[in-house]
């Protein structure tokens, strides 16, 4: 909210009150919750040298270690919510591509975040509420849940029904309601980030920290702003209207800070499908969700830019749902179209066309020397997915890839620090990223390679 529906941009529920304001708390005291993560590492890394001083087994140790670290980052990236929570809910997503010995402790933790947290307390969303449709509301939103139904980063959403307008037909609806003094706590979290980022990287090696926070700053503005949230939600939900297998619900009212959409059932996410469905299950909707990210360009000119588990519901009829379209990359015309060619000419091994494409791109910069033969070793099992028939991945197969690119003094990394990454492909970059991560978070099997035939321009294309 901005001051000027509440005077401190801040919420003031009733001492009584059991729950706490979401994002309330000073700069000051939320940086130095965020500061304690680091530090908190750093004290349990001392302790369990001492340990292996007196002879605990450092297997034992460090997973002692890394657990108590796990508990304590969900506590304080989760209660802080802002841009604490959005950096875990980021972080979750790529937990796969850690070495194991890392990641498990890590995976339980950080999942949490991509789905729940604190809500705000019954005060403050009549407040809220008040403040966004006036103070007759509840005539508009008949038996609507004080409690919250989920909780995110900036927002958390309400179950209810909806009158659009007097005398007609209530619709079942989801309110999403942004907490007061949510602009505030996101911009200042995200740059405290920032200056942690090195920090973040002791116990997340192997993840870009300073470049995904510098995403996530960039986009900060756009996500605040539920209209222009809304206004990419409805044209998803136009392009995807008979979709036989993606359901994208209508927005149907909105202000700056509050958002009311077409309610989906169901409450599992692709990160219980992860955990507890079939194979036979995780493939059907991992390619669901292929299908979703690759077609919406196409067909909406917008792509989905925050591809995480929580974002994507399963149905009770096993459609894939898709919600949260605060960050979208603006496409009006599709995919690059360099891209389906060049991607083709890899997985035919021709790198001499691969290396002139990607110069021409700028993804090598002018008087950078790569040869064709090490461009193919670090291109080539990136490649892997669209090579065959059906590809299976895995988090071993994730972590793989992270360890040959990232690990300092290897080919991949020096090749990796001669590549560049063009703005206009940045937001693409991190998208595929991130779902390849949650492939690899599923263990999919499916038939890649014919879902970008279908929808990648030029990848299908026989060479002229």
């Amino acid at each position: 909210m901005t001051p000027a529906h509440y005077p401190d941009g801040v919420a003031d529920d009733k001492p009584d009150e059991a729950t706490e304001a979401p994002l309330s708390g000073s700069a000051l005291r939320r940086g130095a919750r965020l500061a304690s993560i680091p530090a908190g590492f750093a004290a349990r890394t001392t302790w369990g040298i001492g340990k292996r001083m007196v002879g605990v087994p450092a297997a034992a140790v460090l997973t002692d270690v890394q657990r108590r670290t796990a508990d304590q980052v969900f506590s304080v990236l989760g209660q802080l919510k802002g841009g604490a929570m959005k950096f875990g809910q980021a972080l979750s997503v790529f937990e796969a591509a850690l070495p194991e010995e890392i990641a498990a402790p890590y995976r339980e933790a950080l999942t949490k975040l991509q789905d729940s947290a604190p809500t705000m307390g019954p005060a403050t969303v009549r407040r809220v509420m008040a403040a966004e449709f006036g103070s007759d509301w509840e005539a508009q939103f008949p038996d609507f849940e004080i409690k919250a139904a989920a909780a995110a980063s900036i927002g958390q959403v309400h179950h209810s029904w909806y009158l659009p307008e007097p005398g007609s037909e209530p619709v079942e609806v989801a309110v999403k309601l942004q907490y007061p003094g949510a602009a505030a706590a996101l911009q200042s979290d995200l740059r405290q980030i920032a200056r942690l980022a090195r920090l973040f990287g002791t116990f997340a090696p192997g993840i870009d920290v300073k470049s995904l926070v510098a995403e996530m700053q960039k986009r900060v503005v756009e996500e605040l702003d539920y209209s222009l949230e809304a206004e990419a939600q409805a044209a998803f939900a136009e392009g995807f209207a008979d979709d036989p297998v993606i359901v994208i619900p209508r927005p149907l009212a909105h202000t700056e800070h509050a958002l009311v959409s077409e309610w989906l059932p169901g409450d599992r996410s692709l990160a219980d499908v992860a955990n507890d469905e079939s194979q036979e299950e995780r493939n059907r909707l991992a390619e669901a969700f292929v299908r979703f990210l690759f077609t919406g360009p196409s067909r909406v000119g917008l792509l989905h830019a925050d591809p995480h588990p929580g974002n994507f519901r399963v149905l009770p009829d096993g459609r894939l749902g898709v919600v949260d379209f605060g960050a979208v990359a603006r496409l009006p015309d599709g995919l690059p179209s360099v891209i389906g060619p060049l991607l083709r000419a890899a997985t035919e091994d021709d790198y001499e066309t691969v290396l002139v494409g990607l110069r021409g791109e700028g993804f090598i910069r002018p008087g950078t020397d790569i040869d064709v033969n090490v461009l193919a070793r670090y291109i080539g099992p990136l490649a892997e997915p669209v090579k065959s028939e059906t590809f299976a991945f895995s988090r071993d197969w994730l972590r793989g890839q992270s360890q040959r690119i990232t690990s300092p003094g290897t080919e991949g990394m020096s090749t990796a620090l001669k590549l560049n990454i063009p703005p206009s492909y940045l937001m693409i970059y991190r998208v595929w990223s991130g779902g390849v991560a949650m492939l690899s978070q599923l263990g999919a099997t499916a038939h890649f390679r014919q879902i970008v035939a279908e929808s990648l321009p030029g990848f299908a294309e026989p060479k002229q």
